[in-house]
């Protein structure tokens, strides 16, 4: 008998909620909420709502890594949260044009907890370490850069030549241009 109360008054509040012209979130939105609530990124690191702030389910990342082969560069991520997360994983692209193995030209990125890895627990906070960390510890291994990944594992010393030359003025490298994108 209570539990049918219970249901009666969700329902109420679910029809005052209408009537007001303010729309029921989403578990996805709600869930995104408290992630981007507990979201502590570092000075390196900044968000950015292109739609405003009332509309969380896209926003922009930029890395700029102090550390590493991409030290100085800046990098834009565009995520895109279904209403199915945090079932579902973020649609991540990287929207800057980036000599990287775990970055293709289109600006996919091979991150594991992006794919066959991600699972319910992890967070927005989860993805952003998780990009962060690629540009600190490429991974030639798992490269959707077939030809950034092999000039890695054969001269390490030449491919972070490459990657700073094309951050600070823009080089052309396998017969693909990279604009600079320093910060």
């Amino acid at each position: 008998m209570i539990k049918l109360f219970s249901v009666k008054d969700k329902q109420k509040a679910a029809a005052a909620a209408a009537a007001t012209g303010k729309p029921k979130q989403s578990a996805g939105e709600l869930r995104l909420q408290k992630d981007l609530t507990e979201l502590q990124l570092p000075s390196n690191i900044s968000i950015n709502f292109p739609e405003g702030k009332d509309k969380p389910m896209h926003f922009q990342i930029t890395i700029r890594p102090d550390e590493g082969y991409y030290r100085s560069g800046k990098f834009l991520f565009d995520f895109v949260i279904s209403t199915g997360y945090p079932y579902d994983a973020p649609k991540v692209k990287c929207k800057t044009k980036v000599y990287h193995p775990n970055i293709d030209l289109e600006g996919n990125i091979c991150l594991n907890i992006l794919r066959e890895d991600w699972k319910p627990v992890l967070s927005i906070s989860s993805v952003v370490y998780g990009l962060q960390f690629l540009f600190l510890d490429p991974n030639p291994e798992d490269p959707l850069n077939k030809e950034a990944a092999a000039k890695f594992q054969e001269n390490q010393r030449q491919f972070e030549s490459y990657v700073q030359r094309s951050i600070h003025y823009g080089a052309q490298i396998d017969g693909h241009y990279f604009p600079p994108c320093t910060c």
